[in-house]
Order: C-alpha cells, then structure tokens, then sequence
C-alpha cells in the first residue's frame, strides 16, 4: 500500500506513545530465557516485537497476551530442539537468536526477505560465535544461517563493534547462561553505544550479573548463571516519537506526547534537545512532551551515534531549518533495512531538499520556504525512511507519495492513524 502525504499547516492534539520496541523484544526474550513465568506490561506490537514472539513460542516458550500485557512461561537454558526460524525483517531479534540458539543443536534462519534483511551482513557475530565453539554455515555473512550449536563453551570472545551494537547484545544474553565465565573484548569502535546500556538494563533486571566497563569495551560475564522470572513494564518509545515530534516542529502545531521518561536510557530521548538546538518551542514534564511549534527551525550539527534512529526524522526536520545542519558519526545506518544514507538522500532529493552525504555524515541545507514535492518517492521497505519521508511531505507544496508505506508496521504500525489524529492529512491508496 502507498499513501499519499498533503501538506498540512498545523497540527493539534495529544496522543500516548508507543512502547517502546527495543525494550520489548529485550524483555520477550528475557522472560524466555528464564525458567518460571514473567509478565511484562504494555508491550509494543509491531513486526519486530511480534516476530519475536513467534520465534520464542518455536523454541518452547508459552505465551498468553490481553490488551495491556503479556504473560510468559520461559523455557530457560534449554530451547525447543527446532529446524527453521523466521524473524521476517527484524535484523535485531536475528541477531539476538543467533546468540541464544547457539544452545540448540541446529537451527537454520531462513531468508524471507532478500531485498532488505537478506542484504544485511552477520560477520562480526558470525566470528564470535565461532570463539565460543559454535559452527555457522551461511552465505558469505548473509541469510540463510544456520547455527550448530549445544556445545557452546565460555571464555575470552573478541567481537568488533564498528557495525553494529546488535552482536554485542547478543553475547550478552546468550553468555550467562553457559558453563564456564566469560571475557567480551568489543575490538574498534562501538556503535550504537547507548543501547548497550539498555540491554545491561534488562539483563539486570532478569538477574543476570555482568561487570561491564565504564565504557563498554570490555565486559566480565560469570557463567552458570539463571534468568529470574520478575516483571516487566515497557516505557514508551523515543525512536517512533522522534517522526511524530519532528512533524510538529515543521508545522505549526499544538502536540503532546506522553509516556515519554525524562530519565529514560533510550539514546533516541536527545530528539527533544535536538529539537530545543533548533529552538523549537517546546517542554518536557512529567513524562509528556509538548511543542508548540512555529514552523521556524535553526539549524545544527550533531553526533547521530548517540540516537541512531532518531536522525532520519532530525533530517527531515532540518530540511526546513535555517542555514546548515550535519549530522556525523552515522555510517551505521548503511546497514540498516536499506542504506539509510544514500537511498534517504536520494529520495529527499526528489521531493526537493539540498543535502549531500559523506561515508559517515549527512549533511542538510535547510529551505525554510519548504520543498516542491509532487513526486512518488520509494521508501525502500524502511519504516524509518517512510516516517522520515512523511515528515517532509507535510512541509512539501505538493503532496508526496510514498510507495509500500505499509512497512511502517514493522516499528509503529499505528504511526498514520496517529498522524491523522493530529490533523495530518495523508491517505491511504493502493499500488
């Protein structure tokens, strides 16, 4: 489904945020990692959580779900013996299960999509999983993968950070629970940093020790440990807000969004400073984030590494912003659902912004007179792209449409009804 994005001049209202999807599937996979039953509240629902979920119930975890939560029977430390695994396009859920079903005999991840996921590359984990004992066959880093695993063994694992914080992640849930302790030695750089510190979050909340260095390249992880089933609640979600914010500061707007934690760990909160930098009118209280926005936005420079899904949606609001804005360190979201960078510019391009791009930076001339619009622009089956492009289209002069829309589902599936709550005006329409 495509949908088409006409220039709206004010937004108004107020409207909850969505749990947060990186805090979900960290939690889903927690509460299946434990022996015992574990209830986490008002989990998201999006493609990723819920290929989460599929993928728990395959390797022997029960789930009951109603409105508000999820009840969950853990198998613990040992996983239903299962063939094949489907994670859809969810790069993170993935690569988590490729750390956990190193204590299944073999499992094989199919490629369900070539053109987005199936393009991705797995090495550094790939490499890591080797160090503990582990044989992964695959297709030069890419899906199909197949774990052999059973007999994974602890001790020193090095794994390069300069991809992709999602390797990382997944030795830390997976190492735990193996016989022996273990040393991670993160090599290069780090990406994505403070996410890392959300998965400690979670791991600490399920009972799991790790000594973790300040600064998060290398890590003591005792073996033989158990997950503990506890509960869990779900605070909203920075990454889907961010669009849903930007949207209100290139407009003139009235917007609230609650159940947004001033004090949360999610890197993608520096959305609201971002927006303040831009001098965009707005507050942040008690959880709720109102702007007040005039259409009239400065521009600036900034390291996207701290908020790496955030900076399409910074992007898209800088388009509009007065003078030059960078955004650097952000070659990481060249490996994402599609080449963030290149295919992003490329379509902004068409509906009509100044920016160039460099291996690592974005770099954005502001026109704060607006965009032309009236094109079709691909959004690369990359629900960050799709919410991005949405974004321009409301400052665009001619509407913007934009193609397989639908895929906004995999993070926020319910991001246009609560556009057009605000007064958006976009519309569904078929291919």
């Amino acid at each position: 489904m495509d949908v088409i994005v006409k220039p709206t001049p004010t937004l108004n209202g107020e409207i909850g945020a969505l749990s947060s999807k990186n805090y979900t599937t960290r939690y889903l996979l927690a509460a299946a990692l434990a022996e015992g039953t574990s209830t986490i509240h008002f989990p998201a629902h999006s493609e990723d959580s819920d290929a989460m979920r599929r993928c728990i119930r395959d390797l022997g975890a029960v789930l009951e779900e109603d409105d508000s939560k999820i009840v969950i029977q853990g198998f613990g430390s040992h996983p239903r013996d299962v063939r094949e695994l489907n994670v859809g396009n969810a790069g993170a859920v993935l690569r988590f299960l490729m750390g956990v079903t190193a204590l299944c005999p073999e499992v094989t991840f199919v490629n369900t999509y070539p053109d987005s996921l199936g393009k991705r590359p797995h090495d550094d984990l790939i490499d890591a999983l080797g160090q503990l004992g582990v044989d992964v066959q695959h297709e030069q880093g890419r899906l199909p993968i197949t774990i052999k695993g059973g007999n994974a063994k602890g001790g020193h694992i090095r794994v390069s950070g300069s991809v992709s914080s999602q390797y990382l992640s997944a030795l830390l849930f997976v190492t735990p629970l193996l016989a022996e302790d273990s040393t991670i030695e993160v090599l290069n750089d780090l990406k994505s940093k403070v996410v890392i510190g959300q998965t400690l979050e979670v791991l600490e909340q399920a009972g799991i020790v790790i000594h973790a260095s300040d600064d998060y390249m290398s890590f003591r992880v005792p073996g033989g440990q158990a997950y503990q089933p506890t509960t869990y609640t779900v605070q909203g979600d920075y990454p889907g807000s961010a669009a849903v914010l930007a949207a209100a500061a290139v407009t003139q707007s009235d917007v609230k969004i609650l159940r947004l934690m001033e004090q949360s760990k999610q890197g993608e909160r520096a959305i609201v400073d971002v927006l303040r930098m831009m001098e965009v009118p707005l507050t942040h209280e008690n959880d709720v984030v109102h702007v007040q926005g005039n259409g009239r936005l400065k521009a600036i420079e900034f390291d996207g590494d701290a908020a790496t899904d955030a900076v399409l949606a910074m992007v898209a609001a800088a388009v509009f912003a007065e003078g030059t804005s960078r955004f650097y360190n952000v070659e990481n979201l060249r490996y994402k659902e599609c080449d963030r960078i290149t295919d992003y510019l490329n379509e902004l391009r068409k509906a009509g912004a100044n920016v160039e791009e460099r291996q690592a930076e974005i770099i954005v001339h502001g026109r704060p007179e607006g965009v032309e619009g009236g094109v079709e622009i691909n959004a690369h089956y990359d629900h960050r792209v799709i919410m991005a492009l949405t974004v321009v289209g409301l400052r665009s002069k001619e509407p913007l449409r934009i193609r397989d829309a639908h895929h906004v589902a995999k993070s926020y599936p319910q991001y246009f009804d609560h556009l057009q709550a605000l007064g958006a005006s976009v519309q569904w329409v078929k291919e």
